[in-house]
């Protein structure tokens, strides 16, 4: 009995310090809530995609018509589909932002926090690219087999890689039936890497704007910061039910609206919009090999900024120079995420291959310009 109890005070103990009385920074901006978002969109991705799951026929000849049967007779299907379909721009968005103060504050300093973040951005992004497969229209199949052929480019076992994927000789049900399977269990392995990544967070404790590590000037998570957590919750749902209400198809591809035809190639493959910047690196590079490895050097190379950057202050806000080059990264990604969705053909190759090389700049010129920022002319 004494041992169940102590058992149980453990337990309470560990949940109030990890979310009750966590010590947080008392100057944390709005910028702070999108971790919590996170999961909010995590949740809405598991509820909503389970409820898909019951009416969804995982098989070539049926799939697109039993999206269909779910937006036209099973009732809320289509809010349901809808909330799905825009929950993975609402994430990836969210994912963004958040990585992006992580770089902007220099949060990435904390070494397992960031990497454990980095993969989980990894996942999250395989994840997504496997339901964008599901609905079975021209764009899901084109996509799907311009992606895994990508996996050919892997010397001596490329080809088998590709046709152990396929399940066969070309795009057919087994693909489908696996890519199911897959993205289903998923988002359960990023939960769980969710869940080392607030543990890793909370033996830090979090950044702040100022770039402090004190513990003079911290409050209680509860109720000060779970109520603006909360507040964040109602602001990003009422967006989110917003789009989903008046321009649910704004962000998608009218050309998955059609049925998939291996016989018909659409004029322009391209991915979600979510994956254009990435799309944008894989096309500049001439070389098949070497566009795939571009195309996984995007995303990990964020993982070598804990060791490069050597700045005196943890934060971005006291250096003008870091400032201009965070800003400037912002812009580097709009435009790839522009040249991601054009045709491939001249003026939009040369862009793309310019941007790709200064995206790539902004990591490895990272030593450099920690130096530079100490230089006290150019500091505020």
């Amino acid at each position: 009995m004494k041992k169940s109890l102590m058992k149980n005070n453990e337990i309470l103990n560990i949940i109030n310090s990890s979310l009750i009385v966590l010590p947080t920074p008392l100057n944390i901006s709005i910028l702070w809530n999108f971790g919590s978002l996170l999961g909010l969109c995590l949740m809405i991705q598991i509820i909503t995609g389970l409820f898909l799951s019951f009416h969804y026929c995982p098989n070539i000849n049926l799939a697109f018509n039993s999206i269909i049967h779910i937006m036209q007779n099973v009732n809320y299907g289509w809010m349901i589909r809808l909330m799905h379909m825009n929950g993975a721009s609402l994430f990836f968005i969210c994912l963004f932002i958040h990585i992006g103060r992580g770089i902007y504050y220099n949060s990435f300093l904390f070494k397992k926090t960031w990497t454990s973040g980095i993969m989980i951005f990894l996942i999250t992004m395989m994840t997504a690219f496997l339901g964008y497969v599901l609905p079975w229209g021209q764009m899901s199949f084109w996509g799907a087999t311009v992606i895994t052929n990508l996996m050919s480019a892997i010397p001596y076992i490329g080809n088998m890689i590709v046709m152990w994927l396929w399940g066969g000789f070309s795009i057919n049900n087994a693909t489908l039936n696996r890519f199911y399977s897959l993205h289903f269990i998923m988002p359960f392995i990023v939960l769980f890497m969710v869940i080392m990544h607030l543990y890793f967070l909370h033996e830090t404790g979090s950044s702040n704007p100022l770039g402090l590590n004190s513990n003079l000037f911290k409050i209680p998570f509860n109720p000060y910061y779970s109520i603006k957590d909360i507040l964040g919750f109602f602001a990003i749902l009422l967006m989110f039910i917003s789009i989903c209400m008046l321009s649910p198809y704004y962000l998608s591809d009218p050309e998955n609206y059609n049925k998939a035809n291996p016989l018909i190639t659409p004029v322009h493959i391209q991915p979600e919009w979510y994956f254009l910047f990435a799309y944008a690196i894989l096309r500049s590079v001439p070389n098949k090999l070497g566009g795939v490895i571009a195309l996984l050097m995007s995303i990990l190379i964020m993982l070598i900024m804990p060791f490069t950057a050597k700045f005196k202050i943890k934060s971005f806000k006291f250096y003008i120079i870091n400032q201009i080059n965070f800003y400037n990264f912002f812009s580097i990604f709009l435009i790839l995420t522009w040249i991601g969705a054009r045709p491939v053909e001249d003026p939009f190759i040369t862009i793309g291959q310019i941007y790709s090389v200064m995206y790539f700049m902004f990591f490895t010129n990272y030593p450099l310009i920690s130096k530079i920022s100490d230089l006290k002319i150019f500091n505020k």
